[in-house]
């Protein structure tokens, strides 16, 4: 243990979507809650007021439990005077930390309020010690690392860092890194960077492979994975210096609350004090039951594509029992599974029959509640169920049987959610001075915050005892009487002088002194200097400059992802030409055919730098030509090196001009807008900062996911990982076809993470007009599974508008000739409402 010893014991640190949770949190033994407010959040369905925030930091606090606000969305430029005034008041609120995604926010967070802590969030996509370093300079105290990273990964972060490092341990996945998940704002316009994800990753999609479904059995679901569970990892998870494990689940129970924190809690101190995990397998089955789709360590535990994504059901299951082997009428016949004998299934569960390998996905599910069981010789069991409760005609043998509600869980949960008493204790250190002739002096300290501390004496001196001496086992016994308080005693020193005489009585009055003063203690707000956030906005933006144009000519900027859209991308001649191509280490000789015929060329590096592909910085380095700059972990890693022209690409999520004009000071020639932002907040963005500072994208396919989950691995070999799964993405052209029969195309990356892209192109045609007038100088148009044809037709089809030689409305009709399945004006929509929205205020 003595290694792990250079570091602080992880806090464990669960979610609360309002009081219950909070609740079941604090009295399950979390060391900290994270919750949003109504605003500026991830999870925008559920969160406190702001009025409520000081009453529950007080209540956090009482506790000894710390409160970190989630404030962890993009903002739009006309939200900044709202969202600072917001975290002034949170930081006057008590809250512990605010945790951010935005590194405008994380800015001004920072010089709001410097005694505050700021985290950055998940979202920020970071993967690398460079993408903590730059989290670092933006103002973060501590950074929450991606999801997809291994503990090697971690280990290897850890290693190249002293800030500090939180990552998730149990709880739902997103197939998308969090904060390159652009789906719900292509399809339904409601951003995830902006709470409102919409789980299109969790709908029935086919496989289309070379044009052709491929079935896949029981695997309809196939970008929705399972749920992280990292308790058997826990005495590996502990070495590795992580200062908070996260549980996900903002959006869960308050019995989900209450079982994963009372679980993760007895690890850590299990782990941290070298003793064997005594979780036993019928807890296991108790998380599994709460909430999962599947529980699993997935990629903390390494790479296996085959693992993270089941595709059988896009929802909370359960536990599964077994399968049906015999119907008769309304009894079913079960041959059990494992699970089966550690937790057997009895009357008045709640059973899913599961039909994935035959009911087509929009179909309910059958299942009801378990009336009566009966065991049978042959060691199966049959089913009964309460009549007309079950449809048997809907229930086929095979079927999958799932454990979807068990009423024991309530009574397990019980404890946490209806304790007349406090059930976790904040343990206390007591020190007393008991001196013959001099007043009886205790001082309670609370062990794991030494900054609350409480001294209370006695009003007269001790007299001399008359009969036997003061004992410590006297002093330990009264002093440990705290009943039914938030406390424990859990260490006593005592200093003794002379003969004292002290009465159990005057113990017991001191020590409910101590209590109620530490209580208040702890309770009440820290007081901070606030800064006016409103000043500290207008500082912040009185430092954006525009930018001079040196040019009003538009020029096109074309992205080409194969050899034959190069060819058609060469013969247009545009200003550069973007290569981003599957194998990076192909890319010389294509950078110098670009180079042979006068055409600047760029290269777009992966959107994800992880620890052991540093390589590809240098790489790209070597190259000599301009790179599209996809990760901040990139960014900063660049920044330490003579470098090329670096464009900022839409994944830096630069959605207001303090971000984009931090991002442009750290070396940016331009910034690509987050597709985040509609047309008319592009605009105004691009005005701010000067339009030659800006790069927009005209035509593209919206990069919807952005995922680790590998498809091509996972449904189209036996392999784990890129070492044995025969590398399909380069033989074979992939898409998704959802129930609208749409088809979006699938293509992996030189990390093998996987890009699923819209299936319509997304185009600007509609606002052209008006961006040209804002001065919009730089265009780029981006190609996923074009033909070099289409390819052909559609820069020219650009070209010729943006010289004028044709109006709009005819290049809208070109594109829909020439798109592969049609247009859209997807994120870049502007809402009717909008126009209502102050833009600058």
């Amino acid at each position: 243990m003595s290694e792990q010893r250079r570091f602080s014991k992880p806090e464990v640190m669960s979610p609360a979507g309002y009081w219950p949770q909070l609740h079941a949190a604090i009295e399950a033994g979390a060391d900290a809650v994270y919750f949003g407010l109504k605003h500026f959040t991830a999870r925008a369905k559920v969160g406190f007021t702001l009025s409520e925030l000081p009453e529950v930091m007080r209540t956090l606090h009482q506790r000894g439990v710390r409160g970190f606000v989630t404030f962890n969305t993009l903002v739009f430029e006309h939200e900044l005077r709202e969202a600072t005034r917001s975290l002034a008041a949170i930081a006057e609120a008590g809250a512990d930390a605010v945790i951010v995604q935005d590194i405008g926010i994380a800015q001004l967070a920072r010089q709001i309020a410097p005694e505050m802590e700021v985290h950055g969030s998940t979202q920020m996509s970071i993967t690398s010690a460079e993408g903590v370093e730059l989290a670092r300079r933006f103002g973060a105290n501590r950074v929450v690392l991606a999801r997809e990273l291994s503990l090697a990964e971690i280990a290897a972060i850890r290693q190249a860092t002293d800030c500090e490092l939180e990552m998730f341990v149990h709880g739902a996945l997103c197939v998308s890194y969090s904060g390159q998940c652009f789906s719900s704002e292509a399809w339904g316009g409601r951003s995830a960077n902006r709470g409102q994800c919409a789980q299109a990753c969790r709908l029935p999609y086919q496989l289309l492979v070379d044009g052709k479904h491929k079935p896949l059995a029981d695997a309809r679901y196939l970008l929705s994975p399972g749920d992280l569970y990292a308790v058997p990892l826990m005495h590996d998870i502990i070495k590795l210096g992580i200062s908070s494990l996260k549980i996900e689940g903002r959006y869960k129970d308050a019995d989900y609350v209450a079982l994963t924190t009372s679980a993760y809690r007895k690890a850590v101190d299990e782990a941290w004090a070298g003793l064997p995990l005594s979780i036993t397998p019928a807890e296991e089955l108790q998380l599994e039951q709460v909430y999962s789709r599947g529980l699993g360590t997935f990629f903390i535990g390494g790479t296996n594509h085959q693992t993270v994504v089941n595709g059988r059901a896009p929802r909370h299951r359960g536990v599964l029992i077994g399968y049906v082997s015999d119907i008769y009428g309304e009894r079913i016949v079960l041959k059990p599974h494992e699970n089966h004998v550690i937790a057997p299934l009895k009357a008045g569960d709640g059973v899913v029959f599961d039909a994935a390998n035959w009911r087509s996905p929009e179909e309910r599910e059958e299942g009801g509640r378990i009336y009566g069981i009966e065991a049978l010789p042959t060691g199966e069991i049959e089913l009964r169920f309460g009549p007309q409760a079950i449809k048997p005609n809907r229930i086929r043998i095979g079927d999958l049987i799932w454990r979807s509600h068990d009423p024991e869980l309530d009574r397990a949960a019980k404890p946490f959610l209806e304790a007349a008493a406090p059930v976790a204790k904040q343990p206390l250190q007591l020190h007393v001075v008991a001196h013959e002739g001099q007043p009886l002096q205790l001082t309670w300290t609370v062990s794991n915050y030494p900054q609350f501390s409480v001294t209370v004496q006695s009003p007269e001196p001790l007299p001399r005892s008359q009969n036997r001496g003061l004992t410590n086992e006297f002093l330990f016994d009264q002093a440990s009487r705290l009943g039914n308080t938030a406390y424990s005693l859990a260490e006593m020193s005592i200093d003794i002088s002379g003969q004292p005489f002290v009465p159990s009585s005057l113990l017991n009055n001191l020590r409910r002194q101590a209590i109620e003063q530490l209580s208040a203690l702890q309770a009440a707000a820290p007081i901070r200097q606030i800064q006016a956030p409103l000043e500290v906005l207008a500082q912040a933006q009185q430092a954006v400059q525009a930018a001079p144009n040196p040019s009003n000519a538009p020029q096109l900027h074309i992205l080409v992802r194969t050899p034959e859209q190069l060819q058609a991308a060469i013969a247009a001649k545009p200003a550069s030409i973007t290569l981003d191509y599957l194998e990076l280490y192909g890319l010389k000789p294509a950078v110098e055919l670009v180079q042979s015929h006068g055409i600047t060329v760029r290269v777009a590096s992966p959107r994800v730098l992880k620890p052991s592909e540093q390589r590809i910085i240098h790489f790209l380095l070597k190259l000599g030509c301009e790179i599209v700059v996809r990760s901040t972990g990139l960014l900063e890693a660049l920044r330490q090196e003579q470098h090329p022209a670096l464009i900022g690409d839409f994944s830096l999520n630069a959605a207001n001009s303090i971000t984009a004009n931090t991002l442009l000071e750290l070396g940016l020639e331009r910034i690509t807008p987050t597709h985040d932002l509609n047309a008319a907040q592009v605009t105004a963005l691009a005005q701010q900062l000067g339009s030659a500072a800006v790069e927009v994208i005209a035509y593209q396919h919206l990069p919807v996911f952005h995922t680790e989950h590998c498809v091509f691995c996972r449904f189209l070999s036996n392999g784990t990982s890129f070492k044995d799964c025969g590398h399909p993405c380069e033989k074979h052209r992939v898409e998704l076809r959802d129930l609208n029969g749409r088809a979006h195309p699938v293509m992996a990356d030189v990390g093998c993470r996987n890009t699923v892209f819209g299936a319509e192109a997304q185009t600007a045609v509609e606002h052209l007009d008006a961006w040209r007038a804002a001065g919009i100088v730089h265009y780029r148009l981006e190609f996923v599974h074009e033909t070099a044809e289409q390819v052909a037709a559609i820069i020219a089809a650009f070209d010729r508008t943006l010289q004028g030689q044709q109006p709009s409305s005819v290049l809208a009709e070109q594109l829909r000739n020439a798109a592969p399945q049609g247009i859209t004006q997807g994120s870049l929509f502007i809402p009717n409402d909008y126009l209502r929205v102050p833009l600058m205020q």
